[in-house]
């Protein structure tokens, strides 16, 4: 049962901040640590949501296709779903669910993970275009991005909350997801109402954290010059 509790993460969001955008895990991979997570594409490719295993990336096009098992990514979080519900709401907006979220769950110091179903409106995600190396700086391949809305819309929801300590692992705080029921169209969620939605939670008492010691580039990298938690906040 050890696995059902545990969030496997691979690469962190600081080592995206520099520009080490280069896929360093197969989503093959991934998937023997979950059945659900999120992610991005080596040189931030668009956006991933994996739901009940399958994985979709979203494109900067807009396009959702089903990424292949050799698809790399610099940074994913995945796990294997276990969700309990939580509460049944309506006519909330984002700051205000996510606070509730912490509240309900009474789980502000570790790990959880959210899932909602229902449907949204005013609903804004974005998705990256790839980048080629040398890579920019997140900063800067962030700036780089299309934004996609949708006035109402029904879809499913995955984030993750990491507690403030964790910033620059992960982003601390929320870090939502989106894809729609008829899968073509999602991302990373910038902004949302929800209209009416399930919300379940899951609770980790395991953060498995995977460095990508394999990369050079990684290895060598002197983080101290990097302003993480600036850019962490901008970018996401």
């Amino acid at each position: 049962m050890a696995n059902h509790v545990t969030l496997y993460q691979h690469g962190t969001l600081a080592l995206l901040v520099p520009g080490l955008l280069k896929g360093t895990i197969t989503m093959g991979e991934l998937l023997k640590h979950g059945d659900t997570g999120i992610g991005t594409g080596e040189g931030l490719d668009g956006e991933l949501i994996i739901l009940d295993g399958k994985p979709y990336h979203v494109h900067a096009t807009g396009d959702v296709t089903l990424a292949p098992k050799l698809f790399t990514m610099p940074f994913a979080n995945a796990h294997f779903a276990r969700y309990t519900p939580l509460a049944e709401l309506e006519n909330v907006d984002q700051a205000d669910l996510n606070k509730q979220l912490v509240s309900l769950s009474r789980a502000a110091n570790t790990f959880f993970s959210i899932k909602i179903t229902g449907t949204f409106a005013n609903i804004q995600t974005r998705a990256a275009v790839k980048s080629q190396p040398p890579y920019n700086t997140l900063a800067e391949t962030a700036e780089n991005q299309s934004v996609f809305t949708r006035d109402q819309i029904n879809g499913t929801l995955i984030g993750y909350y990491a507690p403030q300590l964790f910033e620059g692992a992960a982003v601390g705080g929320f870090h939502h997801h989106f894809i729609s029921d008829d899968r073509k169209f999602g991302g990373h969620v910038l902004n949302f109402h929800l209209v009416k939605g399930d919300v379940s939670y899951q609770l980790f008492d395991t953060f498995e954290q995977h460095l990508p010691v394999s990369d050079k580039d990684f290895m060598q990298h002197d983080f101290s010059k990097d302003d993480i938690a600036g850019s962490i906040q901008k970018s996401e």
